[in-house]
């Protein structure tokens, strides 16, 4: 049962980890990466549609994105979404791509991305504490009605605050890697 409930909070943990990586990756960088794209949705015969489904992307350059639509009726609702988002950038079709070409990112911006990135951080973070906590209440309550000794969540507790540690632990190292990714001009 402790086993059980260990196992549950370190794969929810895992999960949040994860959802900080794609937000990290979502965040631009001086470098053009596809990635930035994930969250974007275009309008698609009366639907939201994720960009990925809509198009490919490839990044000739270290500061420009092509995306070939894979329907060219699209082209209009992809370069919308693009121009419409957060990104900063300004999409330009040649009738069969989009040309996303990305700005070099000035002092200021990069300080608010980093600022970005350290909330996103922070969200993972308190995320990983919220599912240690449910956790631990499950622990409480196995103790609670006899079904565990004292003795075995009090371990249960430790083993528990070590895989806490573990993904704030990875959190914290994906924050550094990406503050060192928007401070390189």
């Amino acid at each position: 049962m402790i086993n059980q409930t260990l196992n549950e909070a370190d794969s929810k943990m895992s999960k949040a980890v994860e959802v900080t990586r794609e937000d990290f990756a979502a965040i631009r960088t001086g470098r053009a990466n596809p990635s930035m794209f994930h969250k974007l949705t275009a309008d698609y015969y009366g639907s939201p549609t994720p960009l990925q489904q809509l198009a490919s992307f490839s990044a000739p350059e270290p500061r420009v994105i092509i995306i070939s639509p894979f329907d060219q009726s699209a082209m209009s609702a992809i370069e919308k979404s693009i121009r419409d988002s957060d990104l900063g950038v300004n999409p330009t079709d040649d009738g069969k791509t989009i040309r996303v070409t990305l700005p070099e990112l000035t002092e200021e911006r990069r300080k608010d991305y980093i600022k970005m990135a350290k909330g996103k951080a922070e969200d993972g973070r308190v995320s990983v504490r919220n599912i240690r906590r449910n956790a631990k209440q499950s622990l409480e309550k196995l103790e609670k009605d006899g079904e565990v000794g004292k003795d075995d969540v009090t371990g249960a507790e430790k083993r528990l605050d070590s895989i806490t540690k573990k993904h704030t632990d990875e959190i914290d190292e994906m924050l550094k890697h990406k503050e060192a990714e928007l401070l390189e001009v």
